[in-house]
């Protein structure tokens, strides 16, 4: 399990969990309101079309409203009529009028529906463009980060703010900013009709709504933790799953089945009471909104009959004003509902923003530039007085230093945790040393670009790594411009050649998500072919033959060999038996060299190397 994970790795309350989607306990948004200006500035490319959004949609909430009022029409004019067919006159109702006003009500709902659809349209592909730009940096960021961050944060909450807080963000924006503006557009222009009718049931009307905002408020005060809490643990939950499913083989030949299960109950079971919790909270919001409508209708339909009859108000008006109350409340009610929402969308733009403000590795002005022209590159590498720690505080390669000559075989042996990998990773800057140096050809690694450096090297690492392409698109991964029969050449010095020609599609056989249908020791072969296809000056072989067998592995010990020739090469090996002919064994413990020297040399002094040595055939013997 990794650190993030066992961060929260706790005991917490157990039983079953009850559905994939609920949420955890959490903190609220660290910054909603730094949150929301920094979406904004995302939305600043589209302020023009948002501008004409913006005018759409007033338009579209003008023609809406002006429908009551001229409704009201209608009603006062079969009023009048059943009123003088009651008293015994003539003169019915109009009905040529009223088919007049319902003609011009039907023509402005019309034109309101034209601006709604037009605004809902330029909106989405505004909504889907600031999507697409997210999920664009997402990516170029991941490209930007230190290895660092990859090792103290899991995959499924990477995942997770890639997928579902983009996600997130943009249904929401297609959908929150178009109802802020015809709210608040609504509102205005009906709080002007309201008054036109009648100030006093105005006035009674408008004294609802603070009640109205103090439950808004105090809802969403109340339910914003827990959306932060859908967001943050909804990535953790992915976390767990990935690596669960990436461990499968390895739960089921431990029988973890069990284990793995409980704790995935755990984080759901928690999921479930906090999300019951936002969904319960935030879901009260609608019957109390409605209970206070009413309330407030009962009071304005007994206001209007009292000021009918004093001859204040005519029946038409009493329908209109009504309406306008039910059309006054209605964009209060989406108001809160965006608030809700809202919620959920600052959570999920802090997670995206935090992910993009990450540290990035640090902007490089390189002093040193690789060219065949201007430097040519022959591979002498010098290793000063190097000090390193992943934590600076707990210093764990101390004053390394070596000096290798172009051409020369390394070998790093040593113990378990000794710093073998670690000499590695600061070789091709994954990490930079704390201090001292590591020079190629003189030249400090940090005067480099990042990518220059790491052209000059080739990398076949134990845990090996293949992607959902054919066989030969993997190989040809390590010199994308390579031809065919350049690929292909590749496999044949890597002794891959014979098994990729004896699987189905030969070369054009696709490999599966999980790598899961080609071997572990064929897998190694073909990244050592990528290896071979990148004709590297620095190559670098971690434990690369592991994962084979006797057989195979004196195959790739030749083919390496003349790989080898006129190249730089570190091998770290814990087969001892494999490095034998290396120009030079550095022995590390405890990120010290404690011996170096041939392995005759080695064997001679009776020491470190001699003990790590013979061991592993006291071990065969055992």
């Amino acid at each position: 399990m990794t650190k993030e994970n066992r961060r929260y790795d706790r005991p917490r309350g157990m039983g079953r969990g009850r559905g994939p989607a609920a949420m955890m306990p959490g903190m609220k948004a660290k910054d909603f309101k730094g949150s929301i200006k920094k979406l904004i500035a995302h939305l600043s490319p589209f302020k023009y079309k948002i501008l004409i959004v913006m005018i759409l949609a007033a338009l579209s909430s003008v023609f809406s409203i002006l429908g009551p009022r001229i409704l009201a029409q209608a009603t006062n004019e079969i009023f009048t009529g059943i009123m003088n067919m009651v008293a015994g006159s003539t003169v019915g109702i109009n009905f040529t009028r009223v088919g007049q006003i319902l003609l011009l009500l039907l023509g402005l709902y019309l034109i309101s529906s034209l601006f709604t659809y037009m605004q809902g349209f330029i909106m989405t592909g505004i909504s889907t463009q600031v999507s697409y730009n997210l999920q664009n940096s997402i990516a170029q960021k991941i490209n930007r980060l230190p290895l660092k961050y990859f090792d103290t944060v899991t995959h499924g909450d990477v995942l997770s703010r890639i997928t579902n807080d983009v996600d997130t963000l943009t249904n929401t924006l297609n959908q929150s900013i178009t109802q802020i503006i015809t709210s608040v557009t609504i509102m205005a222009g009906v709080l002007i009709m309201m008054l036109s009718i009648s100030w006093s049931m105005t006035l009674v009307a408008l004294g609802i709504l603070p009640m109205t905002i103090i439950l808004v408020l105090f809802t969403v005060r109340k339910s914003q933790k827990y959306f932060r809490a859908q967001q943050e643990y909804l990535g953790h939950l992915n976390g767990h799953i990935e690596e669960m499913y990436g461990g499968h083989v390895v739960i089921k030949a431990f029988n973890r089945e069990d284990l793995a299960t409980q704790k995935f109950e755990e984080y759901n079971e928690e999921l479930y009471n906090s999300g019951w919790k936002s969904q319960f909270i935030s879901g009260l919001m609608m019957p109390m909104m409605h209970f206070v409508s009413n309330f407030g209708y009962v009071i304005i339909c007994i206001l209007g009959a009292f000021l009918t009859t004093r001859g204040r108000m005519t029946v038409g008006g009493i329908q209109a004003f009504i309406q306008y109350v039910r059309q006054f409340t209605q964009p209060v009610t989406q108001i809160a509902n965006i608030t809700n929402v809202l919620q959920q969308t600052a959570a999920a733009a802090e997670r995206v923003f935090e992910f993009l403000e990450e540290e990035e590795e640090k902007p490089e002005e390189p002093k040193v530039t690789i060219s065949n022209e201007k430097l040519p590159i022959e591979g002498n590498v010098e290793f000063s007085h190097v000090h390193f720690g992943y934590d600076p505080d707990k210093i764990i390669i101390k004053d390394f230093s070596a000096v290798i000559k172009k051409g020369q075989k390394i070998a790093l042996v040593g113990p378990t945790g000794a710093g073998k990998t670690t000499i590695v990773k600061l070789l091709m800057r994954f990490y930079d040393v704390n201090d001292g140096a590591i020079l190629i050809d003189g030249h400090d690694i940090r005067d480099f670009s990042r990518d220059d450096l790491r052209s000059l090297m080739g990398m076949v690492l134990q845990d090996t790594w293949l992607y959902n392409d054919t066989i030969m698109e993997n190989i040809r991964y390590g010199r994308l411009d390579a031809t065919d029969e350049e690929v292909i050449a590749a496999a044949k010095a890597a002794q891959a050649d014979h098994f990729i020609r004896a699987l189905p599609d030969s070369y054009h056989m696709v490999i599966n998500e999980e790598a899961s249908n080609v071997s572990q020791g064929q897998k190694q072969l073909l990244t050592i072919a990528r290896a071979i296809l990148s004709d590297p000056k620095i190559l670098i072989l971690d434990e690369a033959t592991s994962s084979v067998d006797t057989r195979t592995e004196i195959l790739i010990q030749r083919a390496m060999d003349n790989l080898m020739k006129g190249r730089t090469s570190f091998v770290i090996a814990h087969r001892l038996s494999t490095i034998r002919n290396a120009d030079l064994i550095l022995c590390l413990d405890n990120g010290d060299i404690v011996e170096q020297g041939t392995h005759e040399e080695l064997l001679k002094l009776n020491g470190f190397y001699s003990k790590l040595y013979y061991s592993q055939f006291d071990r065969a013997s055992v």
